[in-house]
């Protein structure tokens, strides 16, 4: 999966880092600094493993995306940012090179297409030889470049913002080229959307921050509806699923994230045998059978699941992206902010509650101080004085994308009014 932080404007460049993503299978963390980009491998809680550092060669980096566990990355810099550079970070060579007329505000890849995403068109690039295979133009403004690719070869799904207004997302195929369906997922326009695994579900949020929506893919049917809070002023920056689909979490700029369990509807639970707790069990069902008589927006309000288990970060208003994966054969939550630093959660898939940290990097730091013990009755500070766990040669080359890549040209200008 791939969730991002991508910073915009000068008033980011004295953050610990400019960009912050996990690919798509959360294997890899890519952050990009002042200095350049690095990718980490997340192989345990204990250690980050350094894959690559390029530290000086390309400066302000303000997008990366690596391809699941190959060498292919794409790379946008602040100093360039209508330049796309596809790179193998190994052997240490650049592919090819695509200038944009307008800045390029989100870069997805999966295995079969690229998509580059500017403010009012998106670009489907195929990720074998990086030609332009179709364009998607005058979109309504989309000025934080959202929108979501799917990981899945048989349901390759793209969605984006169908409306700067209200919350319609549009679902387009990138393998046939042919838009499928559109969901009006909110009244407000959106803020964040991930898929599953299996592009079967797809999560929304919109600007107002309150409700989160699942919904099943193709068709758009409605699925599930979680209640984040009631606070108002709440940016819900990033959404994730589990890799099996049962969970999902949800970060903002607040310092609670919020894991929701999307339980089968009509599963029967075990009895009762407790008398309060019974009695609890019957006004909840009577407030359920109720809903049908009540208004609408009442109706909703009692419908709405609440979350399963929760994240305390020791931060607030900082952006941030989570994920939620499996480390040494446990879940983990995974945070990444925009100070520099990745913190690791263990998730009871059992209980729920608060999740423990177990575990803080500073990856904008690596290489002086990187990881810190956290016991688990004190608060993590952002602080670390553990040296980091080098490994150069322990990627997995799971895709051998790059050795497959054909591209006549190094550097390719696309111009908006070229049809596609």
């Amino acid at each position: 999966m791939n969730y991002n932080l991508g910073s915009r404007g000068s008033e980011h460049l004295t953050r610990g880092i400019l960009f912050a993503n996990f690919n798509q299978d959360c294997t890899s963390l890519a952050v990009g600094t002042k200095q350049g980009y690095k990718l980490f491998a997340i192989n345990s809680v204990d250690g980050l493993e350094v894959i690559y550092d390029n530290e000086g060669e390309t400066t302000d980096v303000c997008l990366v995306d690596r391809l699941f566990s190959s060498s292919l990355v794409a790379i946008v810099s602040v100093t360039s940012p209508r330049k796309l550079k596809v790179c193998h970070f190994k052997k240490g060579t650049e592919i090819c090179n695509y200038s944009y007329s307008n800045t390029i505000l989100s870069v997805k890849l999966n295995r079969i297409r690229l998509v580059v995403v500017l403010e009012e068109s998106l670009y489907i690039h195929n990720i074998r030889d990086m030609k332009v295979l179709h364009t998607i133009r005058d979109t309504p403004s989309n000025p934080k470049g959202l929108c979501c690719l799917s990981v899945n070869n048989d349901n390759s799904f793209l969605v984006y913002p169908g409306s700067s207004i209200t919350g319609e997302v549009q679902i387009f195929d990138v393998t046939t080229l042919n838009a499928v369906s559109t969901i009006n997922a909110h009244d407000s326009p959106l803020a964040a959307m991930a898929f599953n695994s299996s592009a079967t579900k797809l999560a929304t949020a919109s600007s107002k921050g309150t409700v989160i929506r699942i919904f099943s893919v193709p068709d758009g049917q409605k699925l599930f509806e979680f209640r984040r809070g009631v606070k108002r002023c709440v940016s819900i920056g990033s959404l994730a699923f589990s890799p099996d689909s049962l969970f999902l979490c949800a970060s903002s700029n607040t310092e609670t994230v919020h894991i929701f369990k999307l339980e089968q509807a009509g599963v029967e639970k075990a009895p009762v045998t407790d008398e309060g707790a019974s009695w609890i069990g019957y006004f909840n069902k009577v407030l359920s059978n109720s809903a049908s008589y009540l208004p609408t927006q009442v109706s909703e309000v009692l419908n709405q699941g609440r979350d399963f288990a929760t994240v305390k970060l020791p931060f607030q208003g900082s952006r941030n992206v989570c994920a939620i994966t499996v480390l040494q054969k446990l879940p983990r939550v995974l945070v990444a902010d925009e100070d520099g630093f990745l913190y690791i959660y263990n998730l009871d898939p059992t209980e729920g509650g608060e999740c423990v940290l177990l575990r803080q990097h500073n990856v904008a730091q690596f290489g002086q101080q990187a990881a810190q013990d956290i016991p688990e009755t004190s608060a993590a500070y952002h602080d670390s004085d553990s040296p980091p766990h080098f490994h150069s040669t322990s990627v997995n080359e799971q895709l051998d994308m790059p050795e497959t890549l054909h591209v006549d040209t190094n550097v390719v200008s696309i111009n908006e009014s070229t049809n596609h």
